[in-house]
């Protein structure tokens, strides 16, 4: 039912209510039971305990269980319990992560009036939001939430704040009467209230038309609860690693045990090298290490003003294509100013930004000063018929009352004046706005007596009630040229997307009934203000660095096109040849129209929350990973259906933050920027620590390999190998996790989603350096046995020796895409130190007579060291020059 579209006496008959009396008891009854009650439903909960052991389905996680029962077979016990650890708090952190993560619809729920005024049996009561039916009048005053969707049938004044329903920066009026136009986006149905929004400025009485899950608000929730949750890159990539891992294990664990076999090496012997070799095939420690560099990563974002909620969205935001972003308060700074003003034929620009009161006036390029003609009594005025208060919370201002009544009061403290002016001026009566008078009245009476009405709203109103215009010299008659040279500037100022409050004043002779209905006539114009929304000055920049890196920024805003258009072009986000489209153009488009479009598209304008989800999906079918910004109730369906929602931390809903990856604790558009540096750093650093793991796994399983090919004992023996694994996979790793950016991160292009873990050259350098040091491991082992089993446990020592060192001076390799010598080795202290601790642990078990039993070692000597250094060094240097 378009309830905008039917008069006051329709709606009632529709509902079969009357407007002074209310509903009965008995039908509110009834109409209870037939549409249930008065709330945003949700799914059934599902069991905490199945969403615990659903952590545990992952195919990663079903390797690394695997893998702590071969420890556990083997008798390392310590080994197997650390595995386990690592298992139960990964899946404690997915755990309570999925647990949070589907509060939304809790949070949506908070937004719910819960006490509101319905006429009964034609008393006024109080009773709970949740016992509201279809059919109840309510009555809704300043500071008022709304309790459901009503049809508006008394208006005084009626103002509501529906920023967080249909991204509306400004106040919308409200009025009671039909709108016959077809197909009216939520935010142009002037004549309905909307359930959770704030009613900002006068009252109303309104017929409830829609409770529950038939209210827009109803109608976002479902699109929450029907939105599927977005599987991450990092996360695809890992369980597609943890398949290639546990495959190539096993063939190759296989291998060597058939081989060792066929050798002649006994059964018992060759099971316990297999194993030991699936251990150290299968890096157990991965998903702890990915879990420390994005927590590490985390950190270094929320000194970047940014908190992260999900540690896989920074990797994703890493490899965003488009990001679309909300205007108001991510943009912008979703602080209404007067930035140009009209007055006395000329135009003054006005500097400084939001509710800050440092600012200048200037005509031309030269400053203005307090003196200039009729600058203090235009801002005078404008401070004298408002509202609103200036307030001071936590070191910074804010605006307690209309945002442009706020911007006329901070205009004027720019100037100077001061909140005890108004004192010198006694108030006797005042005409309220409303959306059919569009303009508001004060009647006051100054310290000499004397009464004047000042009046102030749109152009279009005060002119035909205006008799004269005030200039540089004094008061003077308008004429036809004058009003039309006044109505050029109101164009003018629009096309700056400049939204125009003209302001009058008129003296009143003694004489006159301050009640009579001309009193508003016979103005004098005094001047216009201009106002906007002004952009943040970082964001442009930004958007810049985003388009380096190949990032497409798109404006998505509920706020009018010619504005939209006006900021995007001030940003340079809008190119020449760039799209901008309206929602209602988009409820024209099918899906596939959309995505016809959608590359060349950079705003849209005027959007619902179903218009939002439309966009993001449209460039998700194009293969994008899209980022998407927000604040408002209307953006979390969106957000959550994006492979990375980034809400406001200051301005945004506890919705909107739930539904979210990311939290900008700034609302700044430019604190993206430097997400998407650090979400790439932490790719590049996660794919430095598998190069490492792996190259070093694979030259641990090729030294056994070749040993049996070649007929020779084992080199290494089962409790080294996992020594090995202890002492190269755990510092060294999570130190290259917080290794620095390099310095060409943010030049690239987007990462392709699709892209294997293995790309860029990544599988090449992991089997070329893993051969090479298997290769020189099994030449320290050949040239120390020659053939004498008497120093067989010297070989073995010097080959476990050989091997370690080759993999400590590769960490040192893997910092860089290009080359080893292309980045300072000291340039990561961390990864200094890890190797030392890893030399150290190496050391005990070769120096410390009480452990050489247990791992088969003995003392080598200064000589041994050289051979050991000098071939463990050979990977690193022959490559060392090598950007494959």
């Amino acid at each position: 039912m378009k309830w905008y579209q039917l008069d006051v006496e329709k709606v009632e008959q529709k509902l079969q209510v009357i407007s002074n009396r209310g509903l009965n008891n008995k039908q509110a009854v009834e109409r209870r039971k037939q549409h249930g009650e008065n709330i945003l439903e949700s799914k059934k909960q599902v069991s905490n305990w199945i969403l615990f052991f659903k952590q545990f389905q992952d195919f990663m996680v079903l390797v690394l269980l695997a893998a702590t029962l071969i420890a556990g077979l083997l008798g390392e016990y310590i080994d197997a319990i650390a595995i386990m650890v690592i298992v139960l708090i990964n899946g404690c952190i997915g755990f309570f992560q999925e647990q949070k993560a589907e509060n939304s619809l809790e949070k949506l729920k908070e937004l719910s009036a819960p006490i509101a005024s319905v006429l009964r049996e034609k008393q006024w009561e109080k009773i709970s939001s949740r016992d509201i039916v279809v059919g109840d009048v309510v009555r809704i005053n300043s500071g008022d939430r709304i309790p459901a969707d009503i049809r508006i049938i008394k208006s005084n004044g009626l103002e509501t704040e529906e920023s967080a329903l249909t991204g509306e920066s400004l106040p919308v009026s409200k009025h009671a009467t039909a709108i016959t136009a077809e197909n009216l986006d939520v935010q142009d149905q002037t004549n309905m209230g909307f359930m959770g929004t704030m009613v900002t400025r006068g009252s109303g009485t309104g017929v409830v038309v829609g409770t529950g899950m038939k209210t827009v608000m109803g109608q976002i929730a479902s699109l929450i609860e029907g939105t599927k949750k977005t599987v991450t890159p990092l996360e695809m990539k890992l369980a597609e690693l943890g398949k290639i891992l546990i495959v190539v294990a096993l063939l190759l664990t296989v291998l060597v045990v058939g081989v060792g076999v066929v050798q002649g090496h006994p059964m018992y012997e060759m099971f316990l090298a297999g194993v030991s070799l699936a251990v150290a095939a299968i890096p157990e420690g991965l998903p702890a290490i990915v879990t420390v560099a994005l927590s590490l990563g985390v950190q270094r974002m929320i000194r970047k003003k940014a908190i992260v909620r999900k540690l896989s969205a920074v990797e994703t935001l890493g490899c965003a294509s488009v990001v679309c972003s909300d205007k108001t308060g991510t943009m912008t700074e979703n602080q209404m100013t007067v930035k140009e003003m009209y007055l006395n034929g000329e135009y003054l620009y006005v500097t400084g930004d939001g509710y800050q009161t440092q600012g200048d006036f200037f005509l031309n390029k030269n400053k203005v000063e307090r003196t200039h003609p009729n600058l203090e009594t235009m801002l005078l005025y404008g401070m004298i018929c408002n509202h609103s208060q200036l307030m001071v919370k936590k070191g910074k201002n804010f605006i307690d009352g209309d945002p442009t009544d706020g911007a006329l009061l901070v205009a004027a403290r720019k100037l100077g004046l001061h909140a005890d002016r108004k004192e010198d001026y006694h108030v006797i009566k005042e005409l309220p706005f409303d959306s059919d008078r569009k303009r508001m009245s004060i009647i006051v009476e100054d310290k000499n007596g004397m009464k004047m009405i000042i009046t102030k709203g749109a152009p279009d109103v005060l002119l035909p009630r205006s008799t004269y215009y005030l200039d540089e010299n004094g008061r003077s008659l308008l004429k036809k040229e004058d009003t039309k040279e006044i109505e050029n500037a109101v164009y003018h100022m629009a096309g700056k997307a400049l939204r125009t409050i003209a302001i009058g004043v008129r003296i009143l002779p003694n004489n006159m009934d301050i009640d009579s209905t001309i009193i508003e006539n016979e103005l004098t114009f005094i001047g216009l203000y201009g106002l906007m929304d002004p952009p943040r000055k970082e964001v442009k920049s930004a958007i810049r660095e985003c388009k380096e890196a190949g990032i497409k920024t798109v404006m998505i805003t509920g706020d009018h096109a010619h504005t939209a258009r006006a900021i995007a072009s001030h940003l340079q986000l809008l190119p020449e040849n760039g799209l901008l489209f309206e929602g209602k153009q988009l409820n024209n488009m099918s899906d596939q129209e959309l995505e016809n479009v959608i590359e060349d598209a950079y705003v849209f304008a005027r959007v619902t929350p179903e218009h939002k989800l439309r966009i993001v999906k449209a460039f998700q079918n194009k293969g994008h990973i899209v980022a998407m910004t927000g604040d408002g109730v209307n953006d979390a369906p969106a957000i959550k259906a994006s492979d990375i929602g980034i809400s406001m931390g200051i301005n945004g809903t506890d919705v909107t933050k739930e539904a979210s990856s990311l939290v900008l604790m700034d609302d700044n558009f430019a604190t993206i920027k430097s997400a998407i540096n650090e979400g790439r750093n932490i790719y590049e650093n996660i794919r430095k620590f598998i190069r490492y793991l792996l190259a070093s796994n694979v030259g641990e399983i090729l030294v056994m390999l070749f040993a049996m090919l070649l007929a020779l004992p084992l080199p290494l023996v089962p409790v080294q190998i996992l020594w090995v694994n202890l002492v190269t996979d755990g510092l060294p790793a999570m130190a290259l996790g917080v290794d620095k950016a390099e310095s060409d991160v943010m030049k690239r292009g987007p990462r392709n989603p699709r892209e294997g873990i293995f790309s860029r050259g990544l599988g090449y350098k992991i089997v070329s350096r893993g051969i090479l040091i298997g290769i020189v491991t099994l030449i320290a082992f050949m040239v120390t046995y020659q053939n004498n089993t008497e120093h067989l446990i010297y070989a073995q020592t010097t080959a476990f020796a050989t091997l370690v060192v080759a993999q400590l001076i590769h960490v040192f390799d893997c910092r860089s895409e290009h080359s080893v010598f292309a980045r300072n080795p000291f340039g990561n202290m961390y990864l200094v130190y890890a190797v030392i601790s890893s030399l150290l642990l190496l050391f005990v078990v070769i120096y410390w007579e009480p452990l050489q039993p247990i791992f088969h070692t003995t003392s080598l000597s200064i000589i041994d060291w050289l051979l050991v250094v000098g071939l463990g060094a050979i990977p690193t240097v022959l490559f060392g020059y090598s950007k494959k």
